[in-house]
């Protein structure tokens, strides 16, 4: 693999051919363990309490993709099962379109309520509107849910840093690691895939956003 540079704080300025710069979150613009030890353990906590009829029948579709003997039992409690079955892809820190979208929503009360905070590293914020205001396009494309993205952003420890974001991508659009995702989203943003550069700690999704043509950043937080 060949990175265009590695980094440890996002630079300030980017090449004069780049029109947009697009963003991984765990890693890039937020500690992992903000999500891992507050995020998950927030919403685990809660999942009985915001199990909606449609939640069980979307995890419930889901699931019956899964390969038997690996998920766990699915009984006539539904509820129950659904239950089961979130907090185990949950351990299994699996890319879950139903999970994702039920995380989302406990984490929006929590945020509404002041419970919880959005967390980026220090330099994000300056790096951010720096970028806008030389006219470069913000993307965030991250595997949590747009919902989830969104409300990182605009409940940061430095406050709402969502006027700097255009847009917001995540595993609707494809997944991280399939080059086609990055074609996609250059597309939706009306550039070339060589007019973007991708910033993300995961050298497998920065292989793939090279592959489509993006510039790439291995940031080393």
């Amino acid at each position: 693999m060949v990175i265009s540079q590695s980094v440890s704080v996002l630079p300030s300025s980017l090449e004069p051919e780049i029109r947009a710069a697009l963003l991984d979150i765990e890693g890039t613009t937020t500690p992992v363990s903000f999500v891992y030890e507050v995020l998950f353990p927030f919403a685990r906590a809660r999942v009985r309490e915001f199990l909606a009829d449609a939640d069980v029948r979307a995890l419930r579709s889901e699931y019956e993709r899964e390969t038997p003997g690996e998920r766990p039992a699915w009984t006539c409690n539904s509820t129950g099962s659904a239950e089961n079955y979130v907090n185990w892809l949950m351990d299994q820190d699996r890319k879950s379109t139903a999970l994702k979208e039920l995380q989302g929503r406990i984490w929006a009360s929590g945020y509404a309520a002041g419970t919880l905070k959005g967390i980026v590293y220090e330099d994000v914020p300056a790096v951010l509107e720096s970028w806008r205001e030389s006219g470069i396009r913000i993307a965030i494309f991250s595997s949590g849910s747009v919902l989830a993205q969104k409300l990182i952003f605009a409940h940061t420890q430095f406050g709402d840093l969502t006027h700097s974001i255009e847009a917001y991508f995540d595993t609707t659009t494809g997944p991280k690691k399939e080059p086609e995702s990055y074609r996609k989203i250059a597309s939706s943003l009306e550039l070339e895939c060589n007019q973007v550069i991708f910033f993300s700690d995961i050298t497998a999704e920065l292989d793939a956003a090279q592959d489509a043509g993006m510039e790439t950043c291995l940031v080393k937080r």
